[in-house]
């Protein structure tokens, strides 16, 4: 069981709508355009089975806890297991539908005010993965007046708030995680403020070297502090170092989707696409990594590149029937990219904007208003770079595009 790092400091923690319920309008996963929408006869209708190999450990996890719920549907140890591994799995495969599995095992308690604080906890996760912030936010608060101390709503509150770049609220969060001064978990977490707020630096050096320091850590945590390593590499314009701890965290073999989508963005800024396609031929259930490997068989003019494309737009209009706003960032790159349409993409990414502000945003907002030759429409992204003093070597040069585009 993870319970550190939590899977919402992933794009996964803002990359995906589900639901049990509207489990039926979800996607249309493999064909290339989406045919008129199959409204099942009731919520109880099996749609799909989610694939898993004969005899996979996981699976037989799965099935276990499964058989226990159904037995006894009120049991609350058994529900929050079965539901933290399901979330875990959205994290791990970046399949959405399993956000609606976790909703479905907690359905007992679903709606109390007053559920038992795992229950909030992972409410608030379902919750922020579904761009939900507002609720995640007021969740994780009843959590933390009932328990103060409780690790995983603390760290998932300030991620919330990092992502929303809120990083006052963010740093006292994770100052209430540091307990001492080799405490990893708050260290990993004040170096993401640090990271996004010109302390690039010092946080890396302060995290690599806690790492170093700390003896026993889980492969999970190992690879979220390496992540976290490469991203304030790269920020620090240091390619070598960051690809290094890339590959550090890849040689970890544990599945992340968030990990494969930052080190596939890293190579096809490296102009490698090739790498990339080896990387993510085998993951194209998950629209966050097919959107890079349909970026780089375009790159390499590669048969497959159209199909691709075609899905990745099929999902995406899904999404848009079904109200599901998570895609925008995304839907703005393969706008850009792929459909050429540089004003559709601008609106994208100011909608996405609105919800969340990270460097990834911030950089496709620059690059779609220099695009439509709108530089104007950025001014919410500059007052972001100012204010945050953010080392970003590519952001800082957007930013002197704009400015220049716009005398």
């Amino acid at each position: 069981m993870r319970s550190f790092p939590p899977q919402a400091d992933h794009p996964f923690i803002k990359l995906y709508s589900s639901g049990l319920i509207a489990l039926s309008l979800i996607l249309c996963w493999a064909p290339p355009v989406c045919a008129t929408a199959y409204t099942p006869a009731s919520d109880l209708s099996v749609l799909e089975r989610l694939p898993f190999k004969p005899n996979d450990p996981l699976a037989r996890e799965l099935s276990t806890l499964r058989t226990a719920l159904r037995k006894q549907p009120d049991n609350l140890i058994v529900a929050v297991e079965l539901a933290r591994r399901y979330y875990e799995m959205v994290g791990e495969q970046g399949d959405p539908r399993y956000l609606g599995y976790a909703q479905a095992a907690l359905t007992p308690w679903w709606n109390m005010p007053d559920a038992p604080i795992e229950v909030q906890v992972l409410r608030a996760g379902l919750a922020q993965f579904r761009h939900d912030f507002p609720a995640a936010i007021t969740y994780l608060g009843k959590v933390l007046e009932r328990d103060p101390q409780h690790q995983q709503a603390r760290i998932l509150r300030a991620i919330i708030q990092i992502v929303q770049a809120r990083y006052d609220l963010a740093r006292d969060d994770c100052q209430f995680l540091k307990t001492d001064s080799k405490d990893l978990i708050g260290i990993g977490c004040l170096a993401m403020v640090d990271g996004l707020t010109g302390k690039a630096g010092p946080a890396y050096a302060t995290l690599q070297l806690a790492l170093i320091h700390t003896k026993i850590l889980s492969s999970e945590h190992k690879l979220w502090v390496l992540t976290r390593l490469a991203e304030l590499s790269l920020r620090l314009g240091k390619i070598e170092t960051s690809e290094r701890h890339f590959q550090q965290a890849l040689t970890l073999g544990v599945a992340d989707t968030f990990l494969l989508a930052a080190y596939a963005d890293f190579l096809l800024d490296q102009k490698r696409p090739a790498e990339v396609v080896t990387l993510l031929k085998d993951k194209t259930r998950s629209d966050t990594l097919l959107l890079r490997l349909a970026f780089a068989e375009r790159d390499l003019q590669l048969s497959n590149a159209t199909e691709r494309e075609a899905t990745l737009a099929a999902r995406y209009l899904a999404a848009q029937l079904r109200g599901d706003t998570v895609h925008q960032q995304e839907e703005a790159r393969f706008a850009l990219r792929v459909q050429a349409d540089p004003v559709k993409a601008l609106a994208l990414a100011k909608e996405n904007w609105k919800v969340q502000r990270e460097p990834r945003d911030a950089r496709i907002f620059l690059e779609a208003a220099l695009a439509s030759k709108n530089s104007n429409a950025a001014i919410a992204v500059l007052d972001w770079l100012e204010s945050s003093h953010i080392e970003d070597p590519y952001l800082r040069s957007l930013e002197r595009q704009v400015k220049v585009a716009q005398k």
